[in-house]
């Protein structure tokens, strides 16, 4: 079913990238590696767009990753519409790396009802796993699960 699930997330991302704004200017070249039921695997090797004053991944790049990342961990419960957001929070914990670093995002549904998800993103450093930032993000997904494009019952945890 893994291969099941990254096809369909991939799918959604690509709407993203095809439809929104935001994400093709600032991480068209997020890269998916993975998805289950509820966990979405990414990575972004950091590039000077997605770096601030002091040349260290940008904290907006990483708040734009767990706006997208809780999305994408939608669509791996097999949301092709996955809501509007009613809340975001990032905590950033050290620094997530300088130009050329490959980060690690995981990103997981812990809940999707009727009317509400919850999902968390965290950032990892490559190979040792520190984590480096982690975000919450709540969306309101009543009228996207309407979305006849929707795969919730394949993708059930």
């Amino acid at each position: 079913m893994s291969k099941n699930c990254l096809t369909f997330v991939g799918s959604v991302w690509k709407s993203f990238l095809a439809t929104s704004g935001l994400e093709p200017t600032i991480i068209p070249r997020l890269k998916l590696k993975d998805a289950m039921p509820g966990l979405v695997k990414m990575e972004l090797e950091i590039e000077k767009p997605h770096t601030n004053r002091l040349e260290i991944l940008h904290g907006g790049v990483i708040a734009a990753i767990v706006d997208l990342g809780g999305s994408l961990a939608l669509a791996s419960r097999g949301m092709f519409s996955t809501g509007v957001s009613t809340d975001l929070n990032v905590t950033y914990i050290a620094s997530g790396g300088k130009i050329g670093n490959t980060i690690e995002i995981e990103s997981r549904c812990h809940k999707l009802g009727g009317t509400l998800a919850f999902t968390t993103v965290e950032f990892y450093t490559p190979g040792s796993k520190q984590l480096f930032a982690r975000g919450t993000h709540t969306k309101y997904v009543a009228a996207a699960m309407k979305d006849p494009k929707n795969r919730v019952e394949e993708f059930k945890v």
